[in-house]
């Protein structure tokens, strides 16, 4: 099962989806759609989990490309799979490549999709809140903008990503925030236990969203941990104290 938004959706000759946990064939922990070989999950059934979403974006299996994700601010730019043993530890993929499906992986960050139909460019970045701190946004609107994308023709939308409801961080983490930018206390409210506050990671990627100029920027406002039956959650997961979890892959294509 994927989620599309409309603003994407409309542009021709260009396939996205943000993918649930639904629609695989992973057992157990890992039900159903689990495509992260990062997982424990059987690395025979995370290739068939991913060649059923390359099939959905009209792509071969061996064109969904992904990185190995470190939590960084760096995007490439991608014309071809990468061959094995060779994948780049980075978090955002950029292409002008048809039916090379560029994809990120999460479990409660936020992944986002980025198009410029024109330019005929495309990106998947993978932004949790290290990510989205340290520049991976700006970093992917850069490298699109290379192969000829204008930042104000860019649709960027924000997949699943956990909500500030669910989302509690200490005190240490908000000051790392404040002493970058005393406005980004905005991204903050009070928390439900003492020395805690909760931190709104999807309105500040968005803010950081607009910070680059894109032209379209929108959140499909889903939370990753409140919505279990659709979605993985590294934060669910870890209050459960659960062995291990899926890992969610969202994914866009030029056809």
């Amino acid at each position: 099962m994927r989620i599309q938004h409309p603003s994407l959706e409309a542009l021709d000759g260009i396939a996205h989806g943000f993918f649930t946990r639904r629609g695989g064939s992973s057992k157990e922990t890992y039900h159903s759609l689990n495509c992260g070989f990062g997982s424990g999950d059987d690395k025979e059934q995370v290739r068939q989990n991913r060649a059923l979403v390359a099939k959905s974006l009209g792509v071969a299996s061996d064109r969904l490309v992904t990185a190995y994700q470190v939590h960084s601010p760096d995007a490439m730019i991608v014309d071809a799979p990468f061959r094995e043993g060779e994948t780049p530890k980075l978090d955002a993929l950029v292409t002008n490549t048809p039916g090379l499906a560029v994809a990120i992986l999460t479990a409660d960050c936020g992944p986002l999709l980025f198009a410029d139909q024109q330019a005929g460019v495309v990106a998947a970045a993978h932004a949790g809140w290290r990510g989205a701190f340290e520049g991976v946004i700006a970093d992917t609107v850069d490298k699109m903008c290379e192969l000829g994308a204008k930042p104000e023709a860019i649709t960027a939308i924000l997949g699943p990503t956990i909500s500030r409801d669910n989302y509690e961080v200490d005190q240490a983490f908000m000051d790392r925030f404040l002493e970058r930018s005393a406005s980004w206390n905005r991204f903050f409210s009070a928390g439900k236990r003492d020395g805690h506050v909760q931190f709104d990671l999807p309105a500040f990627i968005l803010s950081r969203l607009q910070e680059s100029g894109v032209g379209t920027a929108i959140n499909l406002d889903r939370c990753t941990y409140g919505e279990e039956e659709l979605f993985f959650s590294y934060r669910r997961t870890t209050h459960r104290n659960e062995p291990d979890y899926g890992r969610l892959i969202s994914a866009i294509a030029i056809i």
